[in-house]
């Protein structure tokens, strides 16, 4: 008896942290225009392949943008946390894109380590959103607005 109460107990606590974390999902990103040539190595993966218009992104995902190329992304569905313009030459990550039902906040991080990127964030909802881009000298938050940013290489 004790047993099957201590394998019930277990159960309930399980469900209950499954629900909790099952409250947070992750956002995804669609090129919704690309200019020449672009490539997205997958989270977890360590080979580049070719992209087109209308691929998908996912949390991890590092896209890189060929010389005199330009690629749209949209954040989220149909680009209502906001839409980013990847300039030729560009590698962004997209390092955190999440959405959590239960507080109704969301998480964006864009991890921009070399070219440029025009950001056009929509206003965030909820107390505990985020928008940031992070480069390899600073991290900028928005709250809505329109801003670019761009990281040159370090010539030594």
């Amino acid at each position: 008896m004790k047993i099957f109460r201590l394998v019930c107990i277990s159960a309930l606590v399980l469900g209950m942290a499954t629900a909790a974390f099952a409250a947070e999902t992750s956002r995804t990103a669609r090129i919704t225009s690309l200019d020449g040539s672009a490539e997205v190595k997958p989270a977890g993966q360590s080979s580049w392949s070719a992209v087109q218009s209308g691929a998908v992104l996912n949390e991890g995902d590092t896209l890189k943008t060929g010389a005199k190329s330009m690629a749209i992304l949209d954040i989220g569905d149909k680009g209502e946390v906001g839409t980013v313009e990847v300039s030729e030459g560009s590698q962004l990550l997209l390092s955190d894109m999440t959405f959590d039902k239960k507080s109704d906040t969301s998480r964006t991080l864009l991890d921009l380590a070399m070219g440029e990127v025009l950001i056009k964030a929509q206003k965030v909802h909820g107390e505990g959103s985020k928008f940031e881009v992070k480069t390899p000298t600073s991290i900028v938050g928005v709250r809505g607005t329109t801003f670019k940013v761009k990281v040159e290489s370090m010539e030594e």
